[in-house]
């Protein structure tokens, strides 16, 4: 199991290898929840992000649910 914590209101830097669906792209997200995914392979743990999406000029887009790797976030929270 995954010791993860991610600060509600950060901004997470998504690349596209790191999301479940890679063919959607990368996505800058401000972080206003998370939730583990139940049913996840062990190997692969994956966790749900949700917030709003931000434009590259920093401008609030539309709300999103996106399911990103475990190991994109470290365990005190991310740095960005």
């Amino acid at each position: 199991m995954f010791d993860v914590r991610v600060r509600l209101g950060s901004v997470l830097r998504i690349g596209a290898a790191d999301r479940y669906r890679p063919s959607d792209g990368p996505v800058t997200l401000w972080v206003t929840g998370v939730r583990l995914v139940v049913n996840r392979p062990a190997h692969e743990p994956w966790i749900w992000v949700e917030g709003m999406r931000l434009s590259p000029s920093g401008g609030r887009g539309p709300q999103a649910q996106i399911l990103v790797r475990a190991s994109l976030l470290p365990p005190d929270g991310p740095a960005r």
